[in-house]
């Protein structure tokens, strides 16, 4: 399959808090935004990224300025498919180019970051717990000194697609030329993973994550910045997995998508509204390039000044997927 490159041109206390009223613009159960609506714990202790309760819109953090997607740099697979019959695929490491382009990766996303001219800017990582995807981190990240960092976590459901412990370099050939006719969305490796499976994975970490972004898990109290950038490095599928599950594209749209080249990032950047789209950074021939139809396009147009909370009702698929919508008797 071709790649292509997108460069970034590219609780103290278990004691419960008394129920309040709050005004909420995210949930809109209420005849008007404005409204009071009572928020309970119904007597129980929850978690951030389970319960329904919302922290009141006055005290909830900044959202981060990004969420940067990186792909890990040229592995030692990427040049070697053989590598994968006799070292475990979570084991396989970066080659001297690959450190190279992750020490590049961290450079360019400096300088994009800098370009803000905030003096208080940090960035926060998120990576894979294979090999080749830690040795990018290190490497890119050494455009950053300590006091840039805020901190890191290591996140196993962002691993790459599992393709079935050591892999039978033939086997592993036919088995790839026959997900291309059964769909590559759907088809499961034997041992293996769909990106159906990883998709599924991919949305427990999203809830996490939207919980870590609500709640400013990565940012100390007193010490909350817009100027936050988060980072995720990652494997080409497992990131279009993400994009696909974080901006609900269909299957369809998901097996139109090209991979990241090796380092290369993809940048969902805050819009004007509080949500994140990538047509804040990015231009549509980037995109288009990336594999973005006309529909997606649109979309990322809707998520530069839309809210978070709320939802595109007139959404460009609607008219794509309902083709009777163009009958005279149904407008």
């Amino acid at each position: 399959m071709a790649t292509h490159s997108l460069t970034t041109s590219l609780s103290s206390s278990l004691l419960l808090p008394p129920r309040k009223l709050v005004n909420s613009s995210f949930i809109q159960c209420c005849k008007t935004q404005n409204e009071s609506v009572e928020l309970s714990t119904n007597g129980k202790a929850g978690f951030p990224e389970k319960s329904p309760q919302k922290q009141q819109l006055k005290n909830l953090p900044p959202r981060p300025r990004r969420i940067i997607l990186v792909r890990h740099g040229q592995s030692q697979g990427n040049v070697d498919e053989s590598v994968y019959t006799r070292i475990a695929d979570p084991k396989i490491s970066l080659t001297e180019k690959g450190k190279a382009q992750a020490e590049e990766c961290g450079k360019r996303i400096r300088e994009m970051i800098e370009k803000d001219e905030a003096d208080d800017w940090k960035v926060y990582f998120y990576v894979s717990p294979y090999k080749r995807t830690r040795e990018t981190l290190q490497n890119l990240a050494r455009a950053f000194e300590r006091s840039r960092i805020a901190g890191m976590r290591e996140e196993p459901r962002l691993r790459e697609q599992d393709f079935g412990n050591f892999q039978d370099r033939e086997k592993m050939r036919a088995e790839k030329a026959i997900r291309m006719l059964y769909g590559r969305f759907f088809f499961r490796f034997p041992n293996g993973e769909s990106a159906a499976d990883v998709y599924d994975r991919i949305t427990g970490f999203r809830e996490t994550l939207r919980a870590d972004i609500d709640i400013g898990r990565f940012q100390p109290p007193g010490e909350q910045s817009p100027n936050m950038n988060l980072v995720i490095v990652s494997h080409g599928l497992t990131l279009r997995v993400f994009l696909m599950r974080w901006y609900k594209w269909t299957v369809e749209q998901y097996e139109k998508l090209h991979n990241f080249g090796n380092g290369g990032v993809v940048v969902m950047e805050r819009g004007f509204g509080g949500r994140y789209s990538l047509l804040m950074h990015h231009t549509e021939e980037e995109l288009r390039e990336f594999g973005l139809t006309d529909d997606m396009l649109k979309d990322q147009e809707w998520q530069k000044i839309a809210r978070p909370g709320e939802l595109n009702y007139d959404g460009p698929m609607m008219n794509s997927f309902f083709t009777h919508f163009e009958d005279d008797d149904c407008q």
